[in-house]
């Protein structure tokens, strides 16, 4: 381990030294590039999951209403029509990484910067100095609570970014929104904090709500409703959970003025969201999806949609992260897979310095069926994937969860090159010839 990562280990995140810190720098950053999102339309995504769907759909949506935009997302960046992946494995950016980020969108002359945050970037001060116009919360779940300390402390730092947004400076002819889901349990509190406005929107109720919702394997068909106006809306996503996610980027577009026509056209692109249910399809008879589900609540939502879409059986690839991540969820989500999978194997996620076969024993201790009968615990990723692959029969599904398009593999303290899709398709290729 090296000294620096101990010394992080030592020292509590919420040290009110190391905070004050974090907020020196912030400030010296946002000085140095001389407030660059002031010279933006600012939508900032926040939530537990669905940051990045919500994200790239919204760009989508102000790409159709011919709009310049930048893009700051886990997945990639994006100035213009410039796009790179972003392989740092950090969502919100360091805060002089931020800031050179919105300086260039600034300077490509973006009219429209979206943003992820995370619950750490705000802690830590790296939104500090850049004003946000309209703020989204996706969904709030239990996720990085031993950085946070709890639920409600990590809440609270969700919270930050909607408390910050009623006390910055309106731009000329811009109202301070907060797009808020109107089946949050905490709705009240992000409720509490001003703004100018204030949209709720939700699969069932809301200012901006979706009906006759149709779910296939591949896509979702819906209606839109707003106040007076509706129109359906074909997204080329499957599951429920994205219907929830693009009613967040139509309440963030409507915020801005964008017409429902607009929506629909930017809604129903091609919307490439690379580790989010995309499918792996190299010539074999059963269905292959890499997805980025890492909670209890994002894995219970991708098994319940796949469960009744398989024909055949079920496999999940999973495990946990380390490094502190939150350990109650381990056996949890053990527990979510024995519900709906046929044949699950627990395998390495992201371990950091933890060890990794702790981890995998963690996760299945909520798993009640017996190892060797349809449950395989195999420390090596690229094995564990292995073995799903080389068992799939026509008509089943795998799933690979976890990581997504990640590019990194943290594992004992190492950071190694990886990419899930480019393992199953390694796999697939030469299964494939050895069938041939």
């Amino acid at each position: 381990m090296s000294l620096l990562n101990l010394v992080r280990e030592k020292i509590s995140p919420q040290n009110s030294l190391l905070l004050f810190y974090h907020k020196l720098v912030a400030i010296a950053a946002a000085i140095w590039y001389r407030f660059p999102a002031n010279r933006m339309k600012v939508i900032a995504i926040t939530g537990t999951k669905g940051k990045s769907t919500t994200t790239h759909m919204l760009a989508s949506i102000l790409r159709a209403a011919g709009h310049k935009i930048g893009v700051a997302s886990t997945i990639s960046f994006q100035i213009g029509d410039d796009v790179w992946a972003n392989e740092t494995k950090q969502t919100t950016q360091g805060r002089f990484e931020l800031q050179r980020l919105l300086r260039e969108m600034a300077n490509a002359r973006c009219e429209y910067a979206i943003l992820e945050v995370t619950s750490h970037a705000l802690v830590q001060s790296r939104f500090w100095g850049i004003n946000v116009d309209t703020a989204v919360l996706t969904n709030l779940q239990r996720d990085h609570l031993e950085y946070h300390g709890g639920f409600e402390n990590y809440m609270r730092a969700k919270g930050l970014l909607f408390a910050n947004l009623g006390r910055s400076e309106r731009k000329f002819g811009l109202q301070k929104t907060a797009i808020l889901p109107s089946a949050e349990p905490h709705l009240a509190y992000f409720e509490s904090f001003t703004a100018d406005r204030q949209i709720l929107y939700g699969i069932d109720k809301g200012m901006i709500h979706a009906s006759d919702i149709k779910l296939a394997a591949d896509s979702s068909t819906f209606m839109l409703k707003v106040p007076n106006n509706e129109i359906e809306v074909n997204l080329k996503i499957p599951g429920d959970f994205n219907v929830h996610n693009s009613l967040a980027a139509c309440a963030a577009a409507i915020s801005f003025g964008i017409n429902l026509q607009t929506i629909k056209k930017g809604l129903e692109a091609e919307i490439e969201i690379p580790g989010r249910l995309e499918t792996i399809q190299a010539g074999q008879p059963f269905t292959v999806v890499v997805d980025y589900a890492h909670t209890v609540e994002s894995l219970d939502k991708l098994l319940g949609l796949f469960k009744p879409l398989t024909k055949g059986k079920l496999f999940l690839v999973f495990g946990a992260t380390g490094g502190g991540r939150d350990k109650a969820k381990r056996p949890k989500m053990g527990e979510v897979a024995d519900k709906y999978v046929d044949y699950i194997v627990v395998t390495d996620d992201d371990s950091y310095s933890e060890d990794r076969m702790q981890i995998i024993e963690e996760v299945s201790a909520g798993i009640k069926r017996k190892e060797g009968e349809g449950f395989w615990k195999i420390r090596d990723r690229k094995q564990a994937i292995k073995l799903a692959l080389s068992r799939a029969q026509e008509g089943d599904s795998v799933l690979i969860a976890g990581k997504g398009c990640e590019s990194v593999h943290m594992l004992d303290g190492q950071r190694l090159e990886w990419d899930d899709r480019k393992v199953v398709r390694e796999i697939l290729s030469s299964k494939l010839q050895v069938q041939l």
